[in-house]
C-alpha cells in the first residue's frame, strides 16, 4: 500500500532533494501536499507530475500565477497561512518539514496533530518551540525524525544506546564561505560572497547562516532540545571537508562518527524510509582518495553565533524563540544590505540583551500563542535596534 506523504518546502534543495526520491519510486507514494513560496512554476510542475492533491504557495497574491499553472491538471491550488495548515491536517503517514525560518512551526504542529511522522528539516520549530513540538508528537502518538545532516548522524550513532552512556555530542562545521578569510576582511564581505558556500549546494538565506555560523548555532540548540542532553555536553568543531556529520561520545571514551558524502539525499532518505535503510542515489567514499580529514577549533571572534547559541542553551525558556526571530530580521536586513556582516550577530545580541530586562517574557508558558507572540516582539525590537544603529 501506498504512502501517503506531503512536502512542506518542496521548491527549496532539502524539498528538491526529497522529490527526487520520491519521484524514483512514484509507486511507493502516494502525494498529499507539495508547498512553496514565490516559485509557482516549479510548485506547479512538481505537483503535476507527482500527482499532489493539494499545491500551495505561502503568498497569496501569487494564487492566480498557481491556478493558471495547474489548470486542467486536477491538482487543487491554494495559498495564504491558513491553507498551509489546513493542507499540514491533511491526512498523511509521513510529512517533510522543510519551510524556513519560524514559519514552519504551525505546519509541522497541525502534521503532528493528525499523526503524521514529521521528517524535521525546519531547525527553527524545535529552537523556538521545542518542548511544544515533543510534547505534540507524544501527545499524538507520533514520532519526530531530524533531517538536518547532523542530527540525522547523532540519531543514527545513537541507534541502540542508552542516552546515558552519552558523555558528548559533536556537531561539525564547515565554517563556510569565510573559514580561510582574515577576520579584519568580514568587516566587507559582500551579500555575493557570503552567498557561496565552499562544500554544499544550498538556497541563499542559510548559505549566509553556514558563513556567520548562525545555522551552526541554531543547530547546537537544537541538539539539547531534540537530545536531551546538557548544553556542557555540545561541542562544535569545524571540519572543512563535510564528510564527518557528527560525533557521539560515550562515557567509555568511545567515539562514534557518522561519516557520509556531503548530499542532503542520504538525511532526507534515512528519515523517508526509517527504520529500514535502503539503496540511495549518492556517492560512495573512497577513503584513500579522501587521505584525511582535518578539524579545528572554532573562534568565536569570528562566529559570535556559537557564543550566544550557549547563552540561549544556558537561558532557557523562550529565548530560543528571540534568538531566531532577531537573526531572521538581521538576515534580511544583510541580504538587502543594510547591514553588514558582522553586525547581524551584533543585532542579535543586543535584542537578546533587552529582552533580559524583561524576564517575564522570557520565562512565559511554552504555548503556541507566546511562541509567535515572542517571535513578533524580537522582529520588531530588532527592527528598532536597526534603526536605532543607522542614526
Amino acid at each position: 500500500m501506498a504512502r501517503r506523504v506531503s512536502i512542506f518546502g518542496a521548491t527549496g534543495s532539502i524539498g528538491q532533494n526529497t522529490i527526487d526520491l520520491i519521484a524514483r519510486a512514484p509507486d511507493d507514494y502516494d502525494v498529499v501536499a507539495l508547498t512553496g513560496s514565490s516559485n509557482v512554476a516549479q510548485l506547479a510542475r512538481d505537483a503535476i507530475a507527482l500527482k499532489a492533491e493539494v499545491a500551495v504557495t505561502a503568498r497569496e497574491d501569487l494564487l492566480d500565477d498557481l491556478r493558471a499553472a495547474l489548470a486542467g491538471s486536477g491538482v487543487e491550488a491554494a495559498a495564504g497561512q491558513e491553507a498551509l495548515e489546513e493542507a499540514a491536517s491533511r491526512p498523511a503517514d509521513w510529512v517533510m518539514s522543510a519551510i524556513v525560518g519560524s514559519a514552519g512551526l504551525k505546519p509541522g504542529l497541525r502534521a503532528l496533530e493528525q499523526g503524521a511522522v514529521l521528517a524535521l528539516a525546519n531547525k527553527e520549530s524545535l529552537v523556538c518551540a521545542g518542548e511544544l513540538i515533543l510534547k505534540t508528537a507524544r501527545e499524538n502518538n507520533t514520532r519526530l525524525l531530524p533531517v538536518d545532516s547532523e542530527h540525522s548522524a547523532v540519531f543514527q550513532g545513537l541507534v541502540g544506546e542508552d542516552m546515558a552512556a552519552v558523555e558528548r555530542i559533536i556537531i561539525t562545521a564547515s565554517g563556510g564561505a569565510f573559514r580561510d578569510w582574515p577576520f579584519e576582511a568580514l568587516q566587507h564581505a559582500t551579500l555575493a560572497e557570503a552567498s557561496s558556500h565552499p562544500n554544499w549546494d544550498m538556497g541563499q538565506r542559510i548559505t549566509i547562516d553556514s558563513a556567520s555560523m548562525f545555522n551552526k548555532a541554531l543547530e547546537l540548540i537544537e541538539t539539547k532540545e531534540y537530545f536531551g542532553v546538557r548544553p556542557d555536553q555540545i561541542e562544535a568543531v569545524i571540519h572543512p571537508e563535510s564528510l564527518i556529520h557528527a560525533i557521539v561520545g560515550f562515557v567509555d571514551g568511545a567515539l562514534m562518527a557518522h561519516v557520509g558524502p556531503p548530499d542532503m539525499r542520504h538525511a532526507i532518505g534515512y528519515a523517508l524510509h526509517y527504520p529500514e535503510r535502503r539503496d540511495l542515489p549518492v556517492a560512495r567514499l573512497d577513503l584513500p582518495q579522501i587521505a584525511q580529514l582535518t578539524f579545528r577549533e572554532p573562534d568565536l571572534r569570528r562566529y559570535p553565533a556559537l557564543r550566544l547559541a550557549r547563552e540561549v542553551m544556558e537561558r532557557g525558556g523562550l529565548s530560543g524563540a528571540i534568538f531566531n526571530a532577531a537573526k531572521e530580521r538581521a538576515l534580511d536586513a544583510f541580504i538587502a544590505e543594510r547591514i553588514g556582516f558582522l553586525e547581524m550577530a551584533e543585532v542579535v545580541e543586543e535584542v537578546l540583551t533587552r529582552f533580559e530586562a524583561d524576564p517575564g517574557r522570557i520565562d512565559a508558558p511554552m504555548t503556541l500563542d507566546n511562541v509567535m507572540q515572542t517571535d513578533h516582539l524580537a522582529r520588531e525590537m530588532a527592527d528598532h535596534v536597526m534603526a536605532e544603529r543607522a542614526g
